[in-house]
């Protein structure tokens, strides 16, 4: 390794002046006015898959937004590599809290600031550069290795399980690699082998035909925003548990090594409550951190809105008020049937004199793998040689909802190589990347694909 660490190092300025490059372009794609910026960031990686060595590189158009394949296939006889990312990101809001704006990357502080940076693109951009080291330093790549980047993650898109479906012929693989999740802490690094489902809604509760006038009809007619409140309070008892019929179903009960594998990483829950700015944690009653956060299941509220929002005050009774609720589902629990007991439950509970409209929105399956595996084991020992440490295979609390559709299509197993932390802000202000483990992550990933050379190809 001591020539790629000679490699990369004469040449991490480029490196990082490219993905600046790339960092500069606002492919948020959950905004209408950036569907140019996304057809530029697509293009942008298209170019820097073919300067990497790529053979074929192609953007396939979607009836949403363009999807970035690329692949070489000439070492005969070995594994097949699959490598998925997306290139789309987050909207920046609030602006007022970056340091300084999201679209200028920035380095700071050993890391690099900019939307995207941890998410995803500055965890993809290592594999282009991993592939792109080993040909200019071999010649040849050790394993066929493809790339199948989306544009759609961050709003749950359809167009890649459908291509997913119409293309597995030609996306047949031995493993499937995705670099979009993060390490425990600082050195040490993990490979996730489990991922909550999700499923998501918005409620609407309305009553009067008009905003009315709290002096004239105050306590004789229902307020939307109160119906509201007191519904929504009734999917959690006061021990953190969802009331809503049949919530639990499908959800594994965790066994005695299950819960010592999970403890093994589990934080100091006063200092990570400290470090958050809290008093305490709060959760489901009999779990810890650890656990509720990788093996049992949510239902949050991510939003509640209604009535006067302006400055000062204005004395109305809200003919209207809203909600989004998203759930993290495990085991085998169903997006769809969660979804239908949590209708049936708030109906159930809504106020007289009220009225519910209920919008479904994002649906996932929960996905898990099997940690022998060899080609997750072959990870493990790839982090271990450059971090100094094996990585621990973890379940996540978050959803990557294509992992599961890459794992039911094409058979393969999912390999989890995360390089980002906890704390990189992904999705908030500030969003970074740390450019220690940008610099481990080019070695470990060159080490792991020399290292699956040896594996059995399909």
């Amino acid at each position: 390794m001591s020539d790629y660490k000679t490699y990369f190092a004469e040449r991490r300025d480029q490196h990082l002046n490219e993905l600046k490059e790339w960092l500069s372009i606002p492919s948020i794609s959950a905004l209408s006015e950036h569907k140019g910026d996304i057809l530029a960031s697509a293009k942008w990686l298209a170019d820097a898959l073919t300067r990497a060595g790529m053979e074929t590189v192609e953007i396939h158009e979607t009836e949403g937004h363009p999807i970035v394949y690329a692949e070489r296939m000439k070492a005969p006889g070995k594994p097949t590599i699959l490598i998925y990312g997306h290139y789309d990101v987050q909207p920046v809001d609030p602006l007022n809290l970056w340091t300084t704006p999201p679209f200028e990357p920035n380095i700071r502080d050993g890391k690099i600031f900019a939307r995207g940076a941890t998410d995803d693109k500055g965890q993809l951009f290592l594999h282009v550069k991993a592939v792109e080291a080993i040909l200019r330093q071999e010649g040849k790549l050790p394993v066929n290795v493809k790339f199948v980047v989306e544009g759609e993650e961050e709003i749950a898109g359809v167009s890649l399980p459908k291509f997913l479906e119409e293309n597995s012929e030609k996306l047949k693989c031995d493993a499937v690699v995705i670099s979009d999740s993060s390490l425990l802490e600082p050195g040490k690094p993990s490979i996730c082998t489990g991922l909550r489902g999700l499923c998501s809604l918005e409620i609407t509760v309305t009553t009067a035909r008009t905003d009315l006038h709290s002096g004239l009809y105050g306590g004789a007619v229902p307020n939307a925003l109160h119906a509201l409140t007191s519904l929504v309070a009734t999917l959690h008892d006061e021990k953190g548990r969802v009331t809503v019929e049949g919530f639990y179903e499908g959800v594994p009960t965790l066994t005695d090594l299950e819960k010592q594998d999970l403890a093994s990483y589990n934080p100091d829950e006063k200092k990570l409550a400290a470090d958050l700015g809290l008093d305490t944690l709060y959760g489901e009653e009999g779990y810890t951190f650890t656990e509720r956060t990788g093996a049992r299941p949510t239902l949050e509220l991510n939003g509640v809105w209604g009535g006067f929002q302006g400055e000062g005050t204005k004395t109305v009774i809200p003919k209207e008020a809203h909600a989004k609720i998203t759930c993290r589902l495990v085991g085998t629990q169903d997006p769809q049937r969660t979804l239908d007991r949590i209708d049936a439950h708030l109906y159930k509970h809504l106020q007289p004199g009220a009225k519910l409209h209920i919008q479904h929105i994002e649906r996932a399956n929960a996905f898990t793998c099997d940690p022998s595996d060899r080609m997750l084991q072959l990870a493990a020992d790839a982090y271990e040689e450059v971090y100094g440490t094996r990585a621990v295979f973890t379940k996540d609390g978050g959803s990557i909802p294509v992992v599961a559709t890459f794992s039911s299509v094409l058979k393969s197993p999912v390999v989890m190589m995360g390089f980002g932390l906890p704390d990189e802000n992904l999705h908030a202000p500030d969003e970074h990347f740390s450019l220690d483990n940008f610099d481990k992550g080019l070695l470990t990933l060159v080490n792991y694909l020399h290292k699956t050379a040896g594996a059995s190809a399909v």
